[in-house]
């Protein structure tokens, strides 16, 4: 690991970086994860409001629960250093989830 400070992306606002830059090492890993969980949870709901492409048939998952619909997609939640699949869907304005099993963390 380097000796000097790391160079922030260009794409940052300045204030963004100066408010970083004064920041406690345990302020930026809880900025950190929270990005980290903010990003995933943005990509999750474009990938929820996505038309489907009506052209393109989707396979169905052998393992979809009787109560998930087929539009439900999977995502890895972390609690407490462990990570876990859950089925996610929407339903009007909320997005629903069922707990699907453990990461294998050999894969």
């Amino acid at each position: 690991m380097s000796y000097e400070p790391p160079t922030p992306p260009a794409s940052l606002p300045t204030e963004i970086v100066n408010t970083l830059n004064e920041s406690t090492p345990e302020r930026l890993r809880d900025v950190a994860t929270y990005a980290e969980e903010l990003a995933e949870h943005r990509e999750r709901e474009a990938r929820l409001e996505k038309p489907a492409d009506q052209d393109e048939v989707e396979e169905q998952p052998d393992d979809l629960p009787d109560d998930v619909p087929s539009k439900a997609t999977i995502t890895i939640k972390e609690i407490n250093d462990n990570r876990y699949y859950y089925w996610q869907w929407r339903e009007g304005e909320k997005i629903k989830s069922k707990y699907k099993g453990p990461v294998d963390s050999e894969n």
